[in-house]
C-alpha cells in the first residue's frame, strides 16, 4: 500500500484512478468530465472506475443516458474514443443519497442536507483510503450544496495525489440536453430556439480549483472509519481550539478540548497523575523520580483500592516507579491521544526535555488549562 507514495507518482501514473461526479438532473456532467480529463488533457488523466454521487431522479436519468445498452452516451464514448478503455462504471458505482435508510428524490430540508453532507463525507473517506489511489473529484453538477459539500469534503480527506475541478463546456452547448461531448464525427444539434449547432465547434475544458489539504487535522479514527460530515469537522476544529484537559475520575471521563477521549481506568489514571503534576508546577520528571505513591493515590481514587487491578499497580510499585512501567504507560496514553484527536492531540502528550540517560517529561499545559475533579485529587 506504501508503493505508490514512494515512487513519488504523478496522479495520472497511480495503478487505480477514480473520477467522482455530482449530478442532479444532468448526467452529461460525466461524460464531459470524463471527456475532458482523458481526451482533452494533457497529460491524461484516464479513470479504472468511475462513480456518481445523485439522488433517485438523478440515478433514473444517468443509467438511462448514460449506461442504458440502447445508446447509453458512457458506452459511445468509450467506443469513440478507445483510448480510454474500460472504465468501470455500473449501477453499483452509482451512490444514491439517503436519509433515514430512504433514498432521497431530492435534497430540499435541513434533515435532507445534513444527509447529503454524511453521504458525501462517507464517500469520500472511503474513495480516499487506498494509497494506491489518485481520486479526480468534479463538482459541476447537482444542487450547489451538493457542490459545496463534496468540494468540503474533499478538502478534508485529499491527499496529494487527489484533485478537484468544475468542467467547463463553450455556449451554446452547456447544458444542451443531447450534448454530452464533442463526438470525433461532428454532429448537428437544434437548440431550443431553432437554432442549428456543430459539436466541432464545442469546447470542452476543466477548471481545475485549488484547496487546501486539511487530511492531516483529522484523528486516525476518523480518517479509518465513517464519520458523519458536521463530526469530522468539529474534530478538525478542534486543532485551532486552545487546549483544556478536563479529567472526571469517579466518571472516568477524560476531554480534551471538547472532544471526549476513552481510556482504560489505568491510563486514565495515569493521564491524571501527568495533569496533576503539572499543576503542582512540577511537571517535568524521570522514571527515576517518579512519585509512584501519587500515582497510586489517583489510581486507587479510579478503581477502588480492593480491585485485584489496583492491588497488582500497588505490589509492582511497592518500592518505586518501575522504568518499564513508566515508558509503556507514556507510550499507550499517547497512542490513544492521538488516535482520538490527530494533530490536535498535540498539546496533551509528553514535552520532553535534556539529553539521555538525563531526559525529562512532563505535560507542558499550563496549570490554569487543566481541571482533575475526584477523590484524593481536589
Amino acid at each position: 500500500m506504501e508503493i505508490a507514495r514512494e515512487e513519488n507518482l504523478q496522479p495520472h501514473e497511480y495503478p487505480r484512478r477514480i473520477l467522482l461526479c455530482v449530478t442532479g438532473l444532468s448526467p452529461q456532467i460525466v461524460t464531459e468530465t470524463l471527456y475532458a480529463l482523458a481526451v482533452a488533457r494533457t497529460p491524461p488523466f484516464i479513470p479504472t472506475e468511475v462513480h456518481l454521487l445523485t439522488t433517485t431522479d438523478g440515478a433514473r436519468l444517468a443509467k438511462a443516458a448514460l449506461l442504458h445498452p440502447d445508446g447509453g452516451h458512457f458506452h459511445a464514448l468509450l467506443h469513440d474514443q478507445p483510448q480510454i478503455g474500460s472504465p468501470r462504471f455500473d449501477e453499483d458505482c452509482i451512490h444514491i443519497i439517503s436519509h433515514h435508510q430512504e433514498k432521497l428524490t431530492d435534497i430540499r430540508t435541513p434533515a435532507e442536507n445534513a444527509a447529503a453532507a454524511d453521504t458525501i463525507t462517507a464517500l469520500v473517506a472511503q474513495l480516499t483510503e487506498d494509497a494506491d489511489a489518485a481520486l479526480h473529484v468534479s463538482i459541476a453538477g447537482g444542487r450547489k450544496t451538493m457542490g459545496f459539500y463534496l468540494g468540503y469534503a474533499f478538502s478534508l480527506f485529499a491527499r496529494p495525489q487527489d484533485n478537484l475541478s468544475h468542467v467547463l463546456v463553450s455556449s451554446p452547448f452547456e447544458g444542451h440536453p443531447n450534448f454530452f461531448y464533442p463526438p470525433r464525427q461532428p454532429r448537428r444539434l437544434v437548440t431550443r430556439d431553432g437554432h442549428h449547432i456543430d459539436t466541432a465547434e464545442a469546447v470542452v475544458t476543466l477548471a481545475e480549483i485549488p484547496v487546501v489539504r486539511l487530511r492531516h487535522g483529522l484523528p486516525a479514527t476518523l480518517i479509518a472509519g465513517r464519520a458523519g460530515f458536521s463530526e469530522t469537522v468539529a474534530a478538525l476544529q478542534q486543532s485551532f481550539t486552545p487546549p483544556r484537559l478536563l479529567i472526571d475520575l469517579k466518571q472516568r471521563n477524560v476531554t480534551c478540548g471538547t472532544t471526549a477521549v476513552t481510556m482504560k481506568p489505568q491510563l486514565l489514571a495515569w493521564l491524571a497523575w501527568w495533569a496533576t503534576l503539572a499543576r503542582q508546577g512540577r511537571s517535568e520528571t524521570a522514571w527515576r523520580e517518579a512519585d509512584a505513591g501519587l500515582f497510586l493515590d489517583i489510581y486507587r481514587s479510579v478503581v477502588g483500592v480492593d480491585t485485584i487491578d489496583y492491588e497488582k499497580a500497588a505490589e509492582l510499585l511497592g518500592n518505586g516507579m518501575e522504568k518499564e512501567f513508566f515508558q509503556t504507560k507514556n507510550a499507550k496514553m499517547e497512542r490513544v491521544l492521538k488516535d482520538a484527536l490527530g494533530p490536535a492531540a498535540t498539546p496533551y502528550l509528553l514535552a520532553t526535555t535534556g539529553k539521555r540517560p538525563h531526559t525529562r517529561r512532563g505535560l507542558s499545559l499550563p496549570p490554569d488549562s487543566i481541571d482533575i475533579s475526584g477523590a484524593g485529587c481536589e
